[in-house]
């Protein structure tokens, strides 16, 4: 089976699964605790039921949104993810490609693989860098000067993780950054020599942005959880956002916000966006589903702030389900991970070429000719 015999999102996982070693699939793929919230962000779309108009002229289908100061091709974009040379060797490089191709913004995380700089290489069109705040604060004006010195588009400032969520399978597989065969999963690297003779091939592994700080990088092997409990700052408040917001000085995201109480916030603090996540499931658990969040949010800073719905989205009409309720525009993480974990860039490209034909397909059965026309009118809760 390959990335080219997979029709949705859940093939591309099942090939991600086949060829990731345990731990590293189970770090993609794992939630908190009892993860509750994790199952929640994808089962709450079937919560909600789309209302199609008929007898539509839908021959003209314009995808087209404007998000985070750019105009891209269709109502999705990349969510920045940690680690991607973890999943495959051409790491964070190899989806920033496919965005552009796509005409969609591309999200880099502080934790990447791949610099700043390298990304600004090989991707001409909107990016988006996400910040988290390190006890070295010198080290997030130094990410500001170097975006925009790289072009980035927009930045997001991540909230929800002054500590790492109780990511339970990480223990059970002993996973470890870089990854090392433990007692615990050696069968289960030597069961994927593919994946391990390329992590041969290929030995730089780090947290490419954060080099110039010795006190921040990766030394020896350590977990995930300990990695981000040892440098983030958890003393960060509205007072930091409000200065990322005036040092940045272009469009930037609060990412992590639940509440519209801190949806408002975020618009005080000087940010053009929210995206409303928990993080995958992967921080607290009992948490909403994302898409549960959206409304309450629309009602409160609709208008005044752009709300991005950053959770579960496996499907085209999940993107159309968060636009209903009000979202600007969606963004996935998992998404394309899996494709990148299943085949590299032809994976993420095989992921978003499925779900633009869902998200356009679906338009026309919806009688919608452009994102602008979706509304609450197609869209009910399910009784």
């Amino acid at each position: 089976m390959g990335v080219d015999d997979c029709y949705n999102i859940r093939d591309l996982r099942r090939l991600a699964e086949r060829r990731l070693p345990a731990p590293i699939f189970n770090y993609i793929d794992g939630g908190a605790d009892d993860e509750r919230s994790l199952r929640r962000n994808t089962d709450v779309f079937d919560d909600y039921e789309l209302m199609p108009r008929v007898l539509v002229d839908t021959t003209k289908i314009d995808l087209r949104t404007k998000v985070l100061g750019s105009e891209i091709d269709l109502p999705l974009f990349l969510s920045p993810t940690a680690f991607n040379k973890l999943f495959h060797h051409d790491a964070e490089a190899a989806a920033a490609r496919v965005a552009e191709k796509f005409g969609t913004i591309y999200g880099l995380s502080t934790l990447a693989t791949t610099s700043i700089e390298d990304i600004a290489k090989v991707n001409q069109g909107p990016k988006l860098f996400q910040v988290y705040v390190f006890k070295d604060r010198g080290l997030t004006r130094e990410f500001v000067a170097r975006c925009k010195a790289a072009r980035f588009t927009a930045m997001a400032l991540t909230v929800d993780v002054p500590i790492a969520g109780n990511r339970e399978r990480d223990y059970y597989t002993g996973m470890s950054m870089p990854p090392r065969p433990t007692l615990k999963s050696w069968a289960s690297f030597v069961l994927h020599p593919e994946w391990s003779l390329n992590m041969l091939l290929h030995p730089e592994f780090g947290v490419a942005n954060v080099r110039s700080s010795a006190q921040s990088g990766i030394s020896g092997s350590i977990s995930v959880i300990d990695y981000i409990n040892q440098q983030f700052d958890r003393s960060i408040t509205w007072k930091d956002a409000e200065w990322l917001a005036q040092e940045w000085g272009g469009p930037l995201a609060i990412k992590g916000v639940h509440t519209a109480e801190d949806a408002k916030c975020a618009h005080e603090s000087g940010a053009s966006a929210v995206m409303v996540s928990n993080h995958g499931g992967r921080q607290l658990d009992s948490v909403p589903g994302v898409l549960d969040m959206i409304p309450p949010i629309v009602d409160a800073v609709g208008g005044e702030i752009e709300v991005i719905c950053d959770g579960g989205v496996r499907r085209g009409t999940h993107v159309l389900k968060a636009l209903a309720l009000g979202a600007t525009a969606c963004s996935t993480g998992r998404g394309y991970l899996y494709g990148l974990a299943a085949g590299g860039a032809r994976g993420v490209e095989r992921a978003l070429t499925l779900l633009k034909a869902e998200i356009e397909r679906d338009m026309i059965l919806l009688g919608c000719n452009s994102v602008s026309e979706i509304s609450r009118a197609h869209i009910q809760r399910r009784r």
